[in-house]
């Protein structure tokens, strides 16, 4: 079996290590930090605890199927994971709040009518419908196989839009996110929650195809889930099973470049010099030119280039985390959106490289006492999408001020008094993004989704280089835990299998 080094150790590339170590190859990661995870972080203070990173799981059975496949532990006995319910709750610009049930279609639907009437219940219940008529056509080639050679089969919207008759004009059909919103939910409520769908993975809705509705199927139908210890404890059961399998980890090692032999990848070079030979080399680090000089690893006409001209920016995450004093009310919620009260605003300045004045705010309150130093208090974590660092400077102090203020002052229609319980915000920016993983500007990759011409698609797990693959969050199938966990297993099955790797079955 073959030598394997893997740069980077976040959750695509270990989950590549796993499974590839299970194969029979030794496999040693290189990671330029000291620890595991890539943008899976954790901040703690004074016995408060926060995710840095993701906070919800959404198909968990990505990680059981690692688990599974690399070990006789499930993942159940490796952490511990609790449905979230309500899965969220929204409050909206005109004061109308509603709360979603976990994984329950007719919860949903019921809960809207409740909230929103007006039929509003049913008009979301056609649009999942809808949904997933496009996850069924999209699942495998889009996130179960290896991206084709004839990606451009992905650039069709599988999405099934409604065909709208007008008097004397021509019928319409919804491309995108927003059309979706304006002509199929008709509610601008019901818009706003699509919207806000797409904003939190990064995705303008001016732009996103309409078969971004697979993203709130995805949670909708397998539902939200949290990990006891947050999603930094799903990484350190990763990392655990790494070591279980015998993968060697060395931490502080920044790879310079692949190193290159007879045509193909042969080994890293570490910024010290240091050469380590290798049969294959799995890139878990966004692409860099400098890694692989010389060499062209996606073209147009073969694969899929991500990101293309004319998509704008790649925004990242503002996070304001929160030591509050007082205990967390039983009937807390886990999941709050505070809607923007202009969303159009909001677009134009996340993607337009501008401070949003009313973004729309997640609000976290998980139920967990490893997050808090006992019941007196609470940890909340406020989360925004934003523009990337250098389109916006995140290290202006002032800058990074008047932005969490917003977000607190958001914050307050879903935790009351929240300022007068404040004891202390820590504030994380797309620059810190950057710092801790390497990502350009701190950006955070979405998902890939089929349609408008394969311009959401991310670069194939294989590369012009023979030996050389990708996995992670810049890679197919695209940026988000699950999608991570994914590509993992693509590649995975790519070096062990070869070329004619298909997918799971």
């Amino acid at each position: 079996m073959a030598r394997i080094a893997v740069i980077g150790a976040g959750m695509g590339a270990m989950a590549a290590a796993a499974r590839l170590a299970v194969a029979g190859h030794r496999v040693t990661v290189y990671e330029r930090s000291e620890t595991f995870g890539g943008s899976v972080g954790r901040y703690a203070h004074e016995g408060f605890a926060f995710d840095t990173g993701p906070a919800l799981l959404h198909l968990p059975a990505v990680y059981r199927d690692l688990f599974v496949k690399t070990g006789k532990e499930p993942l159940e006995r490796c952490v511990t994971m609790t449905q979230v319910d309500p899965s969220s709750r929204h409050l909206f610009a005109d004061g109308t709040a509603v709360s979603l049930p976990n994984a329950s279609r007719a919860g949903v639907v019921s809960a809207l009518d409740g909230a929103l009437g007006g039929g509003a219940g049913a008009a979301w219940g056609g649009f999942l419908d809808r949904a997933r008529d496009a996850w069924d056509r999209s699942r495998r080639p889009l996130l179960e196989e290896p991206l084709r050679s004839d990606w451009q089969v992905l650039g069709r919207d599988p999405y099934p839009a409604l065909r709208q008759r007008r008097l004397l004009r021509s019928a319409r059909q919804a491309g995108t996110v927003a059309e979706v919103g304006a002509w199929e939910l008709a509610d601008p409520r019901l818009a706003a929650l699509l919207d806000g769908y797409a904003l939190s993975y990064g995705l303008d809705p001016l732009r996103a195809p309409a078969a971004a509705a697979l993203l709130p199927y995805m949670e909708e139908t397998f539902g939200s889930w949290y990990v006891r210890g947050g999603m930094r404890a799903l990484a350190q059961a990763v990392y655990e099973r790494c070591l279980a399998r015998k993968v060697e980890f060395v931490f502080g090692a920044e790879v310079a470049r692949v190193v290159e032999k007879d045509g193909r990848a042969a080994g890293v070079e570490l910024v010290d010099g240091t050469v380590a030979e290798a049969g294959h080399v799995v890139l878990g680090i966004r692409p860099r030119p400098e890694l692989v000089p010389g060499q062209e690893l996606w073209q147009d006409g073969d694969v899929a280039v991500q990101p293309r001209p004319g998509q704008g920016v790649v925004p990242g995450r503002f996070l304001v985390l929160l030591s509050l004093r007082g205990a967390r009310p039983a009937d807390a919620v886990h999941r709050t959106l505070v809607h923007a009260q202009d969303g159009a605003a909001e677009r134009e300045a996340v993607f337009g490289g501008r401070l949003a004045e009313h973004p729309t705010v997640t609000v976290l309150r998980p139920d967990d006492p490893s997050a808090r130093p006992d019941d007196a208090h609470e940890a909340v974590t406020l989360t925004a999408t934003v523009a990337p660092h250098g389109v916006v400077d995140w290290t202006d102090p002032a800058v990074r001020e008047r932005c969490a203020d917003t977000l607190i002052d958001t914050a307050a229609a879903a935790v009351p008094g929240i300022r007068e319980r404040l004891l202390r915000a820590e504030v994380r920016t797309p620059a810190e993004t950057a710092a801790d993983t390497g990502a350009e500007g701190g950006s955070v990759p979405a998902p890939a989704l089929a349609g408008a011409g394969g311009a959401h698609l991310h670069p194939g797990n294989r590369t012009r280089l023979p030996g050389l693959h990708v996995a992670g969050g810049w890679s197919h199938p695209g940026g988000g835990l699950a999608h991570a966990g994914m590509s993992g297993a693509l590649v995975a099955g790519l070096i062990v299998e070869g070329d004619g790797f298909r997918g799971s079955q």
